[in-house]
Parts: structure tokens; C-alpha cells; sequence
């Protein structure tokens, strides 16, 4: 993984891992959100959002020296990770628990 990493831009790095993680966010929502779970786009809304948070703190603490601004490592990937989030959460949801 480094090999690859290290001839990407701290930026771009922050973008796809953001996308990828969305679609594990997703995925971990569709496995709680069982037909009799209760479990609502609230509760998802919630871990999505505290992975977020986690991996800006991460991001924050191996990238922030390699960035023009600090703020990007915040803002960098938010549309396409929560994007991703609900889009494959519906997909996940729909591949589990809808049986036609």
C-alpha cells in the first residue's frame, strides 16, 4: 500500500479513502438495519457520521504538515463519502433484505 501512496498527493489519498470507507459505512448500516432491527436513517446518519469525524482526526494527524490548508483535510471528500454512504446503503439494503 505505501508503494502506491507515496507517489499520490495527500489530497487525492484523503478523496478515495473517504469514497471507500463511505461504502463500508454502507455496508455496516445494511448489516444493522435488519427488516425487525428498528434501526433508521438516523441511527445510520450517526455511525456515518462518526467515522467522518474519526478519519479527519487521523487524516488530521498524518497529513497536516503535507497540506496548503488545514481545513481541506475536513472538507476533502465529505460529498463523495456520504454520497456513497446512502447510495450503497439503499444497494446493500436492497441485495439483503428484499426478496422479490
Amino acid at each position: 500500500m505505501q508503494k502506491w501512496a507515496n507517489h499520490m498527493k495527500p489530497l487525492t489519498i484523503v478523496y478515495w479513502t473517504r469514497f471507500s470507507l463511505g461504502v463500508v459505512a454502507a455496508l455496516i448500516c445494511a448489516f444493522l438495519s435488519t427488516p425487525q432491527s428498528g434501526f433508521n436513517i438516523f441511527n445510520g446518519a450517526t455511525i456515518a457520521l462518526l467515522i467522518y469525524i474519526i478519519t479527519y482526526y487521523i487524516y488530521k494527524a498524518r497529513f497536516l504538515t503535507k497540506v496548503e490548508k488545514p481545513s481541506k483535510l475536513l472538507s476533502t471528500g465529505v460529498g463523495a463519502y456520504f454520497l456513497s454512504w446512502l447510495v450503497m446503503w439503499v444497494l446493500f439494503y436492497t441485495i439483503f433484505y428484499v426478496h422479490l
